[in-house]
Formats: C-alpha cells, structure tokens, sequence
C-alpha cells in the first residue's frame, strides 16, 4: 500500500509527461483479453477518462471478435479465418456490422459515460471515416483494405470534448458495401490522419520477446530500421508481424511513436504514458 509521500512522488513523476503530451492525440486500439475480463476492461477505461481529463486526446480504436464469435455460434454460422483474417461473405458482414457498430461501440460508449468521462460513438462509414476497397490477393470475402481516411469526424468529437470511440466498419468505394476491417491496420491509418503523437496497440503478450518462451526477454525499443534484421533473426514471426508492420507504417507516415502493450495488465496505458518505467515494446 502507498503511504501519501509515495502517491505524491507518483504525481510528481507523471507531471512532465502530461505536460507533454496534453493537447496532443493518441490512438488507442483496443481488443483481446483486455476486453473480456472486467478487471482489464474497467482499467482500460479508467486509463482511458484519466487522459481526456488531464488535456490528452484519446481516439479510442476498438475490435470485437470474441463477440462477434458468440454471435455467430448463437447463429449457428461458422467462424471462418484466412491468413489470420475473418472470412466475411454476406450474412457474416451484417453480423460484424450489427456486432461492432451497435453492441460494443455503444458499450464502450455507455461505460465510458457511467464513469464520468465523455464518449461519441462512431465507425468507418460515418462521415466516410475510412473508405475502403475488396481486399485482394487471396478470397476474404467482405475484407477490405483502407484506402482513405476522413478524419473531420473525429476532429469535431474531439473540439466538443469527448472521446471518439470507432468500429472498424468501413464504406466500401469499390462496391455498395460496407466492408470487414483489421482494428489494428484501422487504428494506423487513423493515426497517421490524425497526425497523432502515438499509437498504442494493446494485445495479449508482453511485446516482442527476444526469447517467446520468456516473457523476461522483452524488447523494450526498437528502431524501425532494425525491423527487417529482427524478422530474418526469427524473433519477430507470426501474429506479430502484421502488429510491427502496422507500427512500421504508422512511424513512416509521421506518427511519432508507436506501442505494443501487454492488456493482460492492469493500468498498462498509463504506466507507458505517464512514467518513467514506460511498459511493453516502443516502436519508433
């Protein structure tokens, strides 16, 4: 337990990054672990009203697969994936539609307020927020690939003071559809649109392991120059590749620094953002 000197030598401590960062934006993307367990879940949010209080503009990125899933086992649909991505023909994309944009944006939306913070709930095909085409290469049905990014709506959520909170359901300019998108390559386009001053990715591992069976061999920065040599060296492989390759695009298209962090933590927002301890791998 902290005695009072200690709560103050934290407050201390976090002071000169408010400073910096206040008046600026963060994209947040949100999903996994984080999402289900209430005591993650209730910390991210809490993170998340601390930030817009103190002057940060947080744009709240956010996924929903495992509810998504629970929807389509209701349904007895099948959950399908292809190199990692959701398949997505018809009945599915109205499911992830509904999903996305009505149940958990709206209750994000809800506990955000209940907690005294201020939240506007928003998706891709608002104001045309993220424009996208059929993604090709491979059959993902519904997937799209973002192709341009509207910004102005989130620009006016945050002048009238709250926090942005975004589905990843984009306007299809290829076909009259809406299309199926990766949260994590979403939540890079928007920052580098909105110009941010970080990205942070959270996830369900500690950051990039030297080691993958050791979570004490963390990589705490990495230059985005060094990422091609760590990839032929093994230690950046499999579901971590496309996180690292979202943060790459985001460093090159001006966001300034970018992070995986571990959800399964409590509190791993603000312990990155606002000490010197800084938490999971730095991107930059």
């Amino acid at each position: 337990m902290l005695n009072n000197f200690e709560r103050a030598q934290t407050l201390v401590e976090a002071l000169p990054y408010i400073q910096a960062f206040s008046g600026k934006v963060v994209v947040i993307k949100y999903g996994g672990n984080a999402m289900i367990s209430e005591e993650l879940f209730d910390a991210v949010i809490d993170d998340i009203i601390l930030l817009q209080h103190v002057g940060i503009h947080v744009v709240l990125v956010h996924g929903g697969g495992p509810e998504i899933n629970d929807m389509l086992d209701r349904l007895g649909m099948e959950s399908r994936f292809v190199n990692g991505l959701r398949y997505t023909d018809r009945d599915t994309m109205d499911i992830v539609q509904s999903v996305l944009c009505g149940k958990v944006n709206k209750d994000l939306v809800a506990t955000i307020m209940r907690k005294g913070g201020s939240a506007v709930g928003l998706c891709g095909l608002d104001g045309r927020l993220f424009e996208a085409i059929r993604m090709g290469g491979e059959d993902y049905g519904y997937v799209g690939d973002v192709k341009n990014v509207n910004p102005q709506v989130i620009h006016q959520a945050i002048e009238n003071g709250h926090i942005p909170v975004v589905a990843t359901v984009a306007f299809g300019i290829d076909e009259d559809t809406p299309y199926n998108v990766n949260a994590d390559t979403a939540a890079a386009q928007l920052a580098i649109a909105m110009k941010a001053e970080k990205l942070i990715l959270l996830t369900n591992t500690r950051g990039v392991l030297r080691d993958e069976k050791d979570e004490d061999s963390l990589i705490g920065q990495i230059k985005a120059s060094e990422i091609p040599a760590l990839m032929e060296q093994g230690i950046i492989t499999g579901g971590m590749i496309p996180k690292i390759e979202c943060c790459a695009d985001a460093i090159a298209g001006g966001v300034r620094r970018t992070h995986i962090l571990d959800g399964r933590i409590p509190h791993s927002i603000l312990i990155e953002m606002l000490t010197d301890e800084g938490s999971g791998t730095m991107i930059d």
